[in-house]
């Protein structure tokens, strides 16, 4: 006769294998903490990104309507986005700051 109580609990635990893999794709859209610290941080020195992106996306738009829901300014916006996109990719930032920001 087969142990089912043993079943039970495998299959229990295989769903729970399956939920954290789920939850792991959410994950990536959430701002890492040196992210965060990084933008928080008053004295960060700031560069100019221009890339033209297609007007279709309506990014420009989208932006805005994000800054006026939730006061995230528009530059912190797409920092916390390539950001995170990036480093899903497997590209994290090196944060040791170079000889020119140390000064």
């Amino acid at each position: 006769m087969p142990d089912l109580p043993r079943y039970a609990r495998q299959l229990r635990e295989l769903a729970d294998v399956l939920d954290a893999q789920s939850d792991q794709t959410d994950e990536s859209l959430t701002p890492h903490p040196d992210t965060m610290k990084v933008i928080a941080g008053r004295h960060t020195t700031r560069g100019q990104i221009n890339y033209a992106v297609p007007d279709a996306l309506q990014l420009q738009r989208r932006i805005r309507r994000y800054h006026a829901d939730h006061a995230v300014q528009h530059g912190d916006i797409v920092a916390i986005a390539l950001d995170s996109f990036l480093r899903a990719k497997g590209y994290p930032p090196d944060l040791v700051p170079s000889k020119a920001e140390k000064r």
